[in-house]
Parts: C-alpha cells; sequence; structure tokens
C-alpha cells in the first residue's frame, strides 16, 4: 500500500477534472487538473479557507476582481469570503491543489 494519494488526473482540452484526497473532519483537500482553455468557475467558500498550492504549469488565478498567473511551484491564500476560481491560459495541463478548512458543512 502507498502513501502517496496524488492521483492521475488527464484533462482534455477546455476540461476540469478534481479528485478528493483528504477528506477529514478539519480538512478537505482536492486535486485540480485543468486543460488548455478549461476554467474552475469563480465561487465563494463563505466559511472557509482556501489555498490552493500549484503543483505543475502556470495557472491564471482569479480572486475579486484581480487575476493573477502563479506558476508551479507556488502558493495562493484565499481568505474566507473571498471570490475565488482559476483558468488555464497556457498550452499545457495546470495541476494544483487546494485545501479547504475547515471542512465545508
Amino acid at each position: 500500500m502507498s502513501l502517496d494519494r496524488y492521483p492521475d488526473l488527464d484533462p482534455g482540452e477546455g476540461e476540469v477534472v478534481s479528485e478528493e484526497l483528504v477528506v477529514d473532519d478539519d480538512v478537505l483537500v482536492k486535486a485540480f487538473a485543468i486543460g488548455p482553455g478549461g476554467e474552475l468557475s469563480t465561487h465563494v467558500h463563505e466559511g472557509e479557507t482556501n489555498v490552493f498550492h500549484v503543483l505543475s504549469g502556470t495557472v491564471t488565478v482569479l480572486q475579486g476582481d484581480n487575476e493573477e498567473e502563479v506558476a508551479a511551484p507556488g502558493v495562493v491564500l484565499h481568505e474566507k469570503g473571498a471570490p475565488h476560481g482559476a483558468r488555464n491560459d497556457t498550452d499545457e495541463v495546470v495541476v494544483f491543489t487546494a485545501s479547504l478548512c475547515p471542512l465545508p458543512g
């Protein structure tokens, strides 16, 4: 048995695929892979802090009215209630994790 929970995510062009890696009483960690031209729509977590860890590629992070390219390795903090999302403006797949704490209700 391996301790490694890193999934094999392979999105096509314009696709977003995700998988839950850790779900417990305190935290939710999901992996996201965004194919070229794909977008994770802007959304809000009212009661949770969300942290993106960019593992490969360069992702355009959307936060409120701001957009910023973040290349791997990179870390982005989204405070509770901050609108956020992600877009892949490159020709390569982007992979990042999102950690939410506390676990969404």
